[in-house]
């Protein structure tokens, strides 16, 4: 990690991602692995004008004992303060830095599946998706290589070849990479409003295992994040990379099957061979491999919502992510490697119509996204006289 490539990713994550502006409060958080990246951050927004700079950081390794040794009553108990603290910061209108990659990512590998996936702080994680559906933080996702994500990766320890990865991703390797962002988000922004001028009723998904229809809410928009704006106006990068166009759909308009075209590393496991069975927008049957199925039947029982879809985003092989070749073993990554949809909360600021919102966007404590797409799977968009028109083909969208 060179002082000059810490520098220009941290400036990346506080110019492009949360826009950090002078007398602004900002919060990262991280796992304690990923200091050296935080430290940066820090000097960066404290140079750039912050008001504040706090790092409020996890220890990932806790979370064994936690899943292994605790009372039931204790897996899903958030840390004292935590919810204030994300109280104090959405009235403070704060910026918000999540650092993620796994440390240690075989570590619940030999844990129960069920308590894996009961085990996160629930109110803490139902006020985050209050903040980001009502869009009161700027905030962004950056990944940090470390040695534990780098093996899982590349089944050796090559941190420096993960750092070439995800610079990659970032657009780091180009002379400009701010421009390049706003290159790549102002394609995205056309296919986003393509889709909304053809006001689709509902999307379809066919592929192997996959015949999957999700309807759309009248009022759904489709957007990039580089449409991602605060309710008082200051524009951020939700997620870097970020590499997709999504919306959230009718939550009870979703009926048929679909499989996962990529593993999912979720809540400290691995779930490989993820297929979903849908019947009136609830998941009614789970199939994984080797048992992980317990993991995603716990997590869909966290809530009446959970069981519901909250999102589908759509990925076209233009992608950086998709075009490095790499599983990543994490869902930054490889969400915007290929489309993607996520069972349980949606966005409210996809659905501007308050009727639509209260019929038909999901609310949930969980938001779990998993991959579907590929060049395998078609992607047509369903208008209501029930045509079908091609979106995605070979991973390429077409002229809709």
């Amino acid at each position: 990690m060179t002082a000059d490539r810490l520098e220009r990713y941290a400036d990346l994550a506080l110019k492009v991602g949360v826009n950090l502006q002078p007398g602004q409060p900002l919060l990262i958080n991280a796992d304690v692995a990923h200091a050296p990246l935080v430290r940066v951050i820090a000097d960066r927004a404290w140079r750039a004008g912050a008001s504040t700079v706090f790092a409020y950081y996890n220890d990932l390794q806790l979370r064994k004992p936690l899943v292994d040794l605790a009372p039931d009553a204790a897996l899903t108990v958030s840390a004292p303060g935590a919810v204030h603290m994300l109280e104090e910061l959405v009235e403070q209108h704060a910026a918000f830095i999540k650092v993620v990659g796994d440390p240690a990512p075989d570590l619940l590998a030999h844990s129960d599946a069920a308590r894996s996936g009961r085990a996160f702080q629930v109110d803490f994680t139902r006020r985050w998706g209050r903040a980001i559906a009502h869009r009161e933080l700027a905030w962004t996702l950056v990944g940090c290589p470390v040695e534990g994500w780098a093996r899982q990766v590349f089944g050796e320890p090559d941190v420096e070849r993960l750092w070439q990865a995800v610079e990659q991703t970032v657009r780091l390797d180009l002379p400009d990479p701010a421009a390049a962002w706003g290159e790549r988000l102002a394609k995205l922004d056309d296919v986003a409003g393509a889709l909304n001028e053809r006001r689709f009723d509902a999307i379809r998904y066919r592929g192997p295992g996959t015949d999957l229809t999700v309807g759309l809410l009248p009022s759904a928009r489709w957007m990039s994040a580089g449409a991602f704006t605060t309710a008082w106006g200051q524009p951020h990068v939700a997620n870097l990379p970020t590499e997709e166009v999504f919306t959230s759909p009718d939550c009870r308009r979703t009926e048929g099957t679909i499989r996962s075209t990529r593993p999912l590393a979720v809540a400290g496991r691995v779930i490989k061979g993820l297929e979903l069975t849908f019947k009136d927008g609830r998941i009614t049957d789970v199939r994984a491999d080797g048992g992980a199925d317990a993991l995603i039947r716990t997590q869909i029982a966290t809530d009446p919502g959970a069981a519901y879809l909250g999102e589908i985003a759509l990925v076209d092989k233009e992608s950086r992510v998709g075009k490095a070749g790499i599983i990543f073993w994490n869902t930054l990554y490889d969400e915007n490697a290929t489309c993607h949809m996520a069972f349980g909360h949606g966005f409210d600021f996809t659905v501007p119509d308050q009727k639509d919102r209260e019929a038909g966007l999901n609310q949930s404590a969980v938001h779990t996204d998993f991959m579907v797409g590929g060049p395998e799977v078609e992607i047509d968009g369903v208008e209501r006289s029930g045509t079908a028109v091609p979106i995605l083909r070979d991973d390429q969208f077409q002229s809709f």
